[in-house]
C-alpha cells in the first residue's frame, strides 16, 4: 500500500534497519518556491543576456540548497558512522562552497538578491538528520539528500538547455557536474533504498508558501559565506565565472 504524499513520516527501509524520517524527505531545491507563473518571462536584459525569472529562481534555489546541504555536510563528517559516509561529507561541504562562490559572484551582475538562510523546509532536513545518531543518522541523511539531488537533475537540465544568459549556463554547468558527484558519493554509502527514494522523487507533498520560501536577508546584514575547505581533500573543479558579456548581445 502506498503512503500518501502528505503523511508526516516517511519510512525508508535500509536492509533490516527501519527508520522513520520525522519530515519530508522530497526535493528542496525544487521546493524553493518560485516568485510567479511565469518562469519565462524576462525580468532584465544583461550585458551577459536576458534574465527570465526561472534563471533567477535557479540562482537562488542553487544558494538556498548549499545553506542547508553544506551544515549536513559538516554533520556528515562528525557523525558519520563509516568511510564512506563521511567521504560523502567531505564531497557535500566542497562541491556546495563552489557553487555558492559562483553564486555570490554572479548575483550580483544580475542583479539578484541571495538568502542569507535556507528554507524552513530544508532547515527541517537538516535538524531531521541531526537527531540521530550511528546507522540511523547515516541512512536518515543519505536517503533526504539522495532524494533531493535525484530531483533537480531534471531542472539544471532544463534551465541550461532553455537560459539564454552565459553566467546562468556556467552554473548551470558546475551545478550539473556537482549534483552528479553528490548523487554518486550518497550511494556508494549502501544506505540508500531506491525504491523509496524512486517514489519520493515522482511524488513529493505539498506544503505552504512560506515553507519553500528562503527568508529575505535582513538589510544590512553581512553576506553567509560557505568556506571552502581545501583541507579535505577533495578534488573537484571550482571553475570561476567568467563575466564575459554574451556575444548574442549587443
Amino acid at each position: 500500500m502506498p503512503m500518501s504524499r502528505n503523511t508526516i513520516g516517511t519510512v525508508f527501509v535500509v536492509g533490516a534497519l527501519g527508520l522513520t524520517l520525522t519530515a519530508l524527505a522530497y526535493p528542496s531545491m525544487l521546493g524553493v518556491q518560485n516568485t510567479t507563473g511565469s518562469p519565462n518571462r524576462i525580468i532584465a536584459n544583461t550585458p551577459y543576456g536576458p534574465l527570465t525569472e526561472a534563471d533567477r529562481d535557479f540562482v537562488v534555489k542553487v544558494r538556498s540548497a548549499g545553506l542547508w546541504e553544506y551544515p549536513l555536510g559538516e554533520l556528515a563528517l562528525q557523525k558519520g558512522s563509516t568511510p564512506q559516509m563521511k567521504e560523502a561529507g567531505k564531497h557535500l561541504i566542497v562541491g556546495h562552497a563552489g557553487l555558492d562562490a559562483m553564486c555570490r559572484k554572479i548575483a550580483p551582475e544580475l542583479g539578484i538578491t541571495l538568502p542569507n538562510q535556507a528554507t524552513p523546509q530544508q532547515q527541517q532536513f537538516v535538524a531531521t538528520s541531526a537527531a540521530q545518531s550511528g546507522p540511523q543518522f547515516d541512512s536518515t541523511a543519505a536517503n533526504i539528500m539522495r532524494v533531493t539531488h535525484g530531483q533537480i537533475f531534471p531542472a539544471i537540465a532544463k534551465i541550461r538547455a532553455s537560459t539564454e544568459n552565459s553566467l546562468v549556463r556556467q552554473l548551470a554547468n558546475l551545478a550539473n557536474d556537482t549534483v552528479l558527484d553528490h548523487i554518486t558519493v550518497l550511494e556508494n554509502t549502501g544506505t540508500v533504498n531506491f525504491g523509496q527514494v524512486n517514489f519520493e522523487q515522482t511524488s513529493p507533498p505539498k506544503l505552504p508558501k512560506d515553507q519553500l520560501t528562503p527568508p529575505p536577508p535582513q538589510p544590512g546584514a553581512p553576506m553567509v559565506v560557505l568556506t571552502p575547505r581545501p583541507d579535505l581533500g577533495v578534488n573537484t573543479a571550482t571553475p570561476t565565472p567568467n563575466p564575459t558579456p554574451s556575444p548574442s548581445v549587443g
